[in-house]
């Protein structure tokens, strides 16, 4: 009986949930659709940052059971294409002696969306601007490694934001 009390509040709050209709805005459910995801062009001299982005992305999309993303552009009904513009490191902040203690990544990309079968462009971004900062220390690996997760970070949340952006506009299609 006592079970029954821990768990019946539980249960009604999964059928009001269900009921009312609720459904994650992050995850597509709708027809299936298949995404060629192109090489990102790589215009800097950061290597490996084109596929740690295919990697991310494609991650991400295997979060929709209705989403697929496949590698040749034969039978895919969109296809995702983007470029790495640049990357900077600019200094933030200095300590004692003019030495940088803080610098920030500075990424730029721009992608486009486009449905294959009407050339309709589904989502375009000309040009987005991704930053994050680290810190700076005496070790110059502890620095390679702190620049690394800023670049991890920053991947990850521009392969988030593309896969919500395209979930978003799936349902307009």
């Amino acid at each position: 009986m006592k079970t029954l009390r821990y768990l019946l509040p539980l249960l009604v709050g999964t059928l009001i949930f269900t009921a009312c209709g609720y459904h994650n805005p992050n995850v597509y459910s709708g027809p299936d659709k298949a995404i060629f995801m192109a090489e990102w062009k790589n215009r800097t001299s950061e290597m490996g940052l084109d596929p740690e982005i295919y990697r991310t992305l494609t991650r991400w999309f295997q979060y929709s059971k209705s989403i697929s993303t496949v590698r040749v552009k034969e039978g895919a009904d969109l296809v995702l294409a983007g470029e790495i513009v640049s990357i900077e490191l600019p200094s933030l902040s200095y300590g004692a002696g003019n030495v940088a203690t803080e610098v920030k990544v500075r990424l730029r990309v721009r992608y486009i969306l486009k449905e294959i079968a009407t050339g309709k462009i589904i989502l375009e971004v000309g040009d987005e601007t991704w930053t994050e900062e680290y810190l700076v220390s005496a070790n110059s690996s502890q620095n390679l490694d702190n620049e690394a997760a800023a670049l991890d970070k920053i991947v990850e949340n521009l392969s988030q934001k593309i896969y919500q952006r395209t979930v978003a506009e799936l349902p307009k299609l």
